[in-house]
């Protein structure tokens, strides 16, 4: 479907056209008709499918082609997890109000909270907001709720996960006119906590969903490399880095120490990197993306604060020198890659420490992978449970179960395991009635002591990017 066929507003129809875009993907052709008609929405979509524009143009339509609901407070509220995805929106909004009598504010933690009421007191038309910063000027009445026509929710899941759930139905009850449009975005609807939250806020919504979550991205080429130690990890980062295939690269490690280490090593190789962290200043990330999304480094060493709501063209090549804790960390991850149909590279280095991690994304996309070999730089290890054609397979056994068995020094219970030998027979000696009992984590390596939740009221924090 084409742009020019929407009944949309036409400085809408002349930005697109500026931008050279001509056809709507997928997500755009099926959620902008519903939102134009007045429907809420509730949205399942990769990343870098298009979704921005998705709601940003049948926002801008609407508030072009129709009388404000109030005079007083903002017309649309966008909801972002984190920082760095606030800053991408509002860019883009930023284009489409260009020339119009619209006004646009972004409000996010992190920044002068007064220099942020004087903003608002201008009434700007739409806010983009992080939930935690705009929760505290809810609390401080920086302005009125009460005529909101729209409310977006963009990585609604996202926000669930770092603990806004009260802070967005906050919102949904302060923002309560009876006219009010909402859309929620979010990387999957089938999660508890997103159902939950769709039932709390929307009226009878459009439930579209564009392929899962957890589908293989059709831009974006997979890569993995068995390894053998951390040595042997640079050594192959120290190859892909050296070729001259790709544009500029990001790099994801799982900690800040490695980010700086890296990224001085590969500048004194001449090789322009930069580090990023979500332990820096808002002021100095700011800075570092900017000077990465200006071309001045190829190689961005980070932490998973950058896994998402950032939207760079140039880059062509996503390494996971530390595979992510969580699988769906792993698809955001790679999606900053292959974006707005460009072809994309991912390589994921799985070390023993990996392997648990990794066969937990195995279990989500259900699929068979090939690891691949370089020349020269052959390893050892051929993972805890593959298989002798070095084939992995998410079929069958749950994968992640017996991952964690395998880490654990557990047998499997298979006819593989059980002609290697009897096994030891557990001791029957209990531990005594005032034992404290060990509890181990989901990797199945430390013991933790168990402890009593507790109760925390929730107050603002500053980490509404805090995604690590």
């Amino acid at each position: 479907m084409r742009f020019a066929e929407l009944t949309m507003h036409k400085r809408l129809k002349e930005a697109m056209a500026h931008l050279d875009y001509t056809e709507m993907t997928e997500v755009q052709a099926q959620t902008i008709p519903y939102a134009l008609i007045g429907r809420d929405l509730a949205v399942a979509s990769k990343t870098g499918s298009g979704k921005t524009l998705a709601y940003l143009l049948p926002l801008m339509h609407r508030l072009l082609t129709s009388r404000a609901l109030s005079t007083r407070g903002p017309r649309a509220l966008i909801l972002a997890p984190t920082r760095e995805l606030a800053k991408q929106v509002y860019a883009q909004l930023r284009f489409l109000v260009a020339g119009t009598q619209v006004h646009c504010s972004l409000v996010l933690g992190g920044e002068n909270f007064n220099d942020q009421i004087k903003a608002l007191r201008k009434t700007p038309e739409i806010l983009v907001a992080t939930p935690g910063r705009l929760l505290n000027h809810l609390t401080a009445r920086s302005f009125l709720f009460d005529g909101v026509e729209i409310l977006v929710l963009d990585e609604a899941d996202r926000m669930l996960d770092l603990g806004f759930a009260d802070a967005l139905k906050a919102i949904h009850s302060a923002a309560s006119h009876r006219l009010r449009q909402t859309w929620l975005f979010s990387a999957t609807l089938n999660n508890q906590s997103v159902e939950m939250l769709s039932g709390y806020i929307l009226k009878a919504p459009q439930s579209i969903s564009i392929g899962e979550m957890h589908a293989i991205h059709a831009d974006i080429n997979e890569v993995f490399h068995l390894c053998d130690h951390l040595d042997h990890k640079q050594a192959l980062l120290k190859h892909l880095l050296s070729q001259p295939d790709y544009q500029q690269a990001i790099v994801f490690l799982a900690t800040r120490e490695d980010t700086e280490r890296l990224a001085k090593q590969y500048s004194e190789l001449n090789i322009p990197a930069l580090a990023l962290s979500g332990d820096m200043k808002q002021a100095q990330r700011n800075q570092v993306i900017d000077q990465f999304s200006r071309g001045h480094a190829k190689v961005l060493f980070t932490t998973d604060v950058a896994a998402r709501g950032l939207d760079l063209l140039h880059v062509s090549l996503v390494v996971n020198f530390d595979m992510p804790k969580l699988p769906e960390e792993y698809i955001h991850r790679i999606g900053r890659t292959g974006r707005a149909g460009n072809q994309g590279n991912a390589v994921s280095l799985i070390s023993p420490k990996d392997w648990v991690s990794f066969q937990g994304l195995m279990a989500l996309q259900r699929r068979e992978v090939t690891f691949t070999v370089i020349p020269g730089l052959e390893g050892r290890f051929k993972g805890v449970l593959a298989q002798k054609n070095t084939k992995f397979s998410g079929k069958g056994a749950h994968p992640l179960e017996e991952a964690k068995a395998a880490a654990q020094g557990k047998r499997s219970f298979n006819k593989n395991t059980a002609a290697k030998g009897p096994v030891r027979k557990e001791s029957k000696n209990r531990p005594g009635r005032n034992a404290t009992p060990n509890v181990g984590d989901t990797d199945g390596f430390a013991p933790l002591r168990k402890k009593a939740p507790a109760e925390v009221a929730y107050v603002e924090r500053d980490t509404d990017n805090e995604v690590e």
